[in-house]
């Protein structure tokens, strides 16, 4: 059995099988920009091209909701979550927030 938590997109994971299911896990983290995220974000809206101080702020968001997602599993004794995924919308007043939810089944695996 792995040590560690094993995460994959897939509803199965090769070499193992799934002996229980604990079900379902999420992380959910809600974001806004800091003040420095939301000027260079403003600016660049205004010139155009790639906004990196938002992607920053929408990374911290999922690496977040992943680890989340990981504590869930393990307070459910998992050591397998598969079928993970990452959702995203705006919310708030003037859609001025992230939301990002990681979510997937924990489960319990053994070698096949």
């Amino acid at each position: 059995m792995p040590e560690t938590l094993l995460m994959t997109t897939t509803p199965s994971i090769d070499g193992y099988r799934i002996v229980e299911y604990k079900g379902l896990v999420r992380g959910i983290v809600v974001r806004s920009p800091t003040i420095g995220q939301g000027l260079l974000g403003g600016l660049k809206q205004i010139v155009g091209g790639q906004i990196g101080a938002y992607a920053e702020m929408c990374e911290q968001a999922r690496a977040q909701a992943y680890e989340l997602l990981v504590e869930h599993a393990r307070e459910l004794r998992a050591n397998a979550v598969v079928g993970v995924r990452y959702e995203s919308s705006e919310v708030g007043t003037g859609r001025s927030a992230t939301e990002v939810l990681c979510y997937g089944t924990a489960v319990v695996i053994q070698r096949a």
